[in-house]
């Protein structure tokens, strides 16, 4: 049994920190919590009608906002540095119903080249479905630019010194 921890946002309350996936504070974002659990990264989300593409259908783009946000959390705190997608591949593999009680989004590191990562994820539904699968590829920036450039902090999870 793994040991899910929740990863502390270290920039919540910071000045000009509004991002639309994980921002507790966007009006309009997703507030998504992020999870560590043993190799994965992960998330849980409840959809609304507020973010249907097709009638009671989860738009493709909001499914493919939580998979890049989640991979971008795997880069954040497996590799402790800021990171950018350069690439992302998505298939959608089933639609999504905006009534869905509860999705699930995960990912994990399939490669590291050195600062070349590629992760997969995967976006489930309630009863375990996988709906769409993605395959990121991010560049992560040196430990000095990642601080001083693009104002990274160290990523920890609850109960971690």
């Amino acid at each position: 049994m793994t040991d899910i921890k929740r990863i502390i946002n270290p920039w919540v309350g910071s000045e000009g920190y509004n991002c639309f996936g994980c921002s507790p504070d966007n009006p309009f974002g997703l507030h998504l919590c992020i999870y560590e659990d043993g190799d994965d990264i992960m998330s849980k989300w409840k959809p609304s009608d507020n973010y249907s593409g097709w009638v009671r259908t989860l738009h493709g783009g909001i499914q493919a906002l939580i998979l890049d946000e989640i991979c971008g959390w795997v880069v954040t705190r497996k590799i402790q540095l800021a990171g950018v997608t350069s690439k992302m591949e998505i298939q959608y593999k089933r639609p999504i119903s905006t009534k869905e009680p509860e999705l699930t989004a995960r990912g994990h590191i399939r490669e590291r080249r050195r600062n070349i990562i590629i992760i997969d994820a995967t976006l489930t539904d309630s009863a375990g479905q996988v709906c769409t699968v993605a395959t990121c590829t991010f560049f992560a920036f040196s430990k000095e630019k990642s601080e001083k450039e693009m104002n990274f902090m160290p990523c920890k999870v609850e109960g971690e010194e």
